[in-house]
């Protein structure tokens, strides 16, 4: 198969066995039957534009919504109202700066998608209707320091939490955790012990569950690096701790299965931690880069050249 199938799969529904799944070069695959089998789909007048999907988020069996990546236009936000046979271009912007990172949802009219930073600032798009999508206001947000940006790898590294709190974590010359309690009227930036420093360093997942969060990443261009992947915080994200058992290298996604369980992947394996973050042990060894859990017990991964697995939960 063709492309790097390294984001989430997206469930069609509550009761629906259909999945979305998204990747690079374009690739959009969709499964009727839990998995089983997959009908590659496109979006029509993208082919030669080079597309590179990072997140896709599912309501039912025939809505999703579809992020793709990139500067000079490529980051797009399309929409299908009938299971992929047709999309429509929502949102893009030609300005320079411009680079779509995440795409989340409160609910089929009510989603948020992060750009790295436009004229100093990370820039956050909103949609109040599922149709139409508007900047939020910049005018609180913490400018952001040179070279600093949001990692597309899994599109997990922006969260809203208990309804109203927004979290996205950076990384490049610092990785930090930006917070809005407030859907992005007002904001604050907290350090972490992420390490960072260079370009392909940083957070690249955060996950939210109460008033735990926790944060995996590492150095993309040095995987086993085991030092300084993974954090946790108690306090909404005010002050972080180093994981003191972290994973066994970068990954690239993080996901809660309950308050205290979660998992997290990346291309040098997969690893569980049983309280909140604070402590990782390594649970396998597959090459994934992105982790979506269903129901809070159905996990699905997805990984380089095609590679879709589901684990029991833990």
């Amino acid at each position: 198969m063709d492309g790097a199938y390294d984001q989430p799969l997206q469930k069609g529904g509550d009761h629906s066995p259909v999945l979305w799944v998204c990747g690079s070069n374009g690739v959009i695959l969709r499964s009727k039957d839990g998995g089983k089998a997959w009908k590659r789909l496109r979006v029509e007048g993208s082919d030669g534009l080079g597309l590179d999907f990072r997140g896709i988020r599912a309501f039912g069996a025939a809505t999703a919504l579809l992020m793709s990546v990139g500067d000079s236009g490529k980051s797009r936000i399309y929409k299908t109202t009938n299971g992929g046979e047709t999309w429509r271009l929502q949102y893009t912007d030609q300005r320079k700066e411009f680079f779509l990172d995440a795409l989340v949802c409160l609910s089929e009219t009510r989603c948020f998608a992060i750009s790295d930073p436009v004229e100093g600032k990370f820039l956050l798009l909103q949609t109040e209707d599922g149709e139409h999508w508007k900047e939020l206001s910049r005018e609180g947000m913490p400018r952001a320091l040179p070279g600093e940006g949001v990692f597309a790898a899994s599109g997990t590294s922006l969260a809203i939490c208990r309804g109203n709190d927004i979290f996205f974590g950076t990384g490049g010359p610092a990785a930090r955790v930006f917070h809005s309690p407030d859907l992005g009227s007002t904001w604050s930036v907290a350090a972490t012990p992420i390490v960072s420093g260079t370009a392909s360093a940083g957070i690249f997942s955060l996950a939210c569950s109460g008033d735990r969060l926790a944060i995996v990443g590492g150095d993309y261009l040095n995987t086993t690096q085991p030092f300084r992947v993974a954090a946790y915080s108690l306090d909404q994200g005010a002050s972080w701790q180093l994981s003191p058992s972290g994973p066994g290298g970068f990954r690239s996604a993080v996901a809660f299965l309950d308050k205290a369980t979660l998992v997290a992947v990346g291309p040098e394996g997969e690893d569980v931690s049983f309280d909140g973050g604070v402590n990782w042990k390594r649970s396998g060894s597959l090459n994934l880069n992105a982790v979506f859990v269903l129901d809070g017990r159905n996990i699905w991964a997805a990984g380089p050249k095609g590679t879709v697995v589901r684990y029991n939960a833990p």
